[in-house]
């Protein structure tokens, strides 16, 4: 009897032996499926357009460090247009990527490709532009975009001399004249640069310091489709000519993007701003694009905000190996980046307000331009 119930021991635990070794066997492959020995795998990044070289750079900056790290790249760029963006993700999918990091045009154009990377097993990334209406979002990495905002107004408040550049009160009490640009409207940042801006603005319209003297103040009014600066251009020339008759001048304009600011500069220039007697109004921007860092040193853009996409990328590359290796990659926001279907979790960097008193220090002399390309 004693033997009998030494051996039915015996047997349970072989079995429950094989058992845990199958469990942990089944524990490996699923590890195996997601980190699936993903050393040199390819790894499709798509950018929205070759059109401005800060999309450039976060390409080049990606790819560079996943191929540091023994990844294979498909980099594309769409040059703003949706359909070829759409066939650049199917494509890398069928070439069997095991993670996209996207940039997307439209950021609620992509949900069946999405479908489609989750039904193969492929994790995405959305870089710096939050892609919506879909589940299959894994992570985001951005910058604190309402913080963009905020910077944006704070600087555009700085220049116009109504705040002083420690934020107390300045010596403008107005009313000074300005007028309102925002971003995209498929681009889900674009209203967080415009209701940061609006949060610092607004009080200051409200008082009657400043005046948006067109009465253009809505997001949807204000807003330019894919960021074209032909189009900003052509909407600052449209104000200059129905809005600012008589002698009336514009004092400042809020830009959220160094692109938009170099064509509503060039409608200005052709209105007679920026001579002695009526030089340019204060005009901000976004991105630190090296034509308006050059603008700025001559005195024409006022400020823009300074992005380190060195550092965005080495953040999303850093995501990406971990996802590939199966690991959990670090995030700082879990609460703010609600895409319509879900919160997104998000690792967030912090944006700098770049001007004439500190290009040298934030942008020289940590690199991210040289002397030579500044002239």
């Amino acid at each position: 009897m004693t033997m009998t119930r030494l051996a039915s021991a015996a047997a349970a635990i072989v079995l429950a032996a094989a058992l845990t070794a199958c469990g942990s066997s089944t524990k490996t492959v699923d590890q195996q499926a997601q980190s699936g020995d993903n050393a040199g795998a390819l790894v499709g990044v798509t950018m929205p357009t070759k059109s401005s070289e800060r999309w450039i750079s976060d390409g080049e900056n990606v790819k560079k460090q996943l191929e540091a790290l023994g990844y294979k790249v498909d980099l594309q760029y769409a040059e703003n247009d949706i359909p070829t963006q759409v066939n650049q993700l199917e494509n890398q999918i069928t070439k069997g990527a095991k993670l996209l990091i996207v940039a997307s045009i439209d950021g609620t154009a992509l949900t069946t490709q999405l479908q489609q990377a989750k039904d193969n097993n492929i994790s995405v990334i959305a870089y710096d532009r939050l892609i919506r209406n879909s589940p299959n979002v894994d992570y985001y990495a951005t910058f604190d975009n309402f913080k963009v905002g905020v910077q944006q107004a704070t600087s555009l408040l700085v220049g116009l001399k109504v705040l002083n550049p420690d934020g107390s009160p300045g010596a403008a009490k107005g009313p000074l004249n300005i007028e309102l640009f925002a971003g995209s409207p498929d681009d889900n940042n674009a209203t967080f640069f415009f209701n940061g801006a609006m949060s610092v603005l607004q009080p200051h319209i409200d008082k009657g310091t400043l005046v948006v003297k067109s009465g253009q103040q809505e997001f949807k009014t204000v807003a330019i489709l894919r960021w074209d600066p032909a189009t900003a251009q052509k909407r600052m020339e449209d104000l200059l000519t129905s809005t600012y008759t008589g002698g009336a001048t514009v004092d400042g304009v809020l830009s959220p993007y160094d692109g938009l600011s170099i064509g509503i500069l060039s409608a200005l220039k052709s209105n007679g701003y920026g001579t002695a007697g009526q030089p340019y109004p204060i005009v901000t921007g976004q991105d630190a694009e090296l034509a308006s860092v050059k603008s700025i040193i001559a005195g024409e853009q006022y400020s823009t905000i300074y992005k380190d996409t060195r550092e965005l990328a080495k953040v999303t590359v850093q995501m990406a190996d971990a996802v590939l290796k199966g690991d959990k990659p670090q995030v700082n926001n879990d609460k703010d980046y609600d895409n319509g279907v879900k919160v997104v979790p998000s690792y967030l960097l912090q944006p700098v307000i770049v001007d004439k008193s500190n290009y040298r220090k934030t942008l020289l002399d940590t690199g991210y331009y040289t002397d030579a390309q500044l002239g």
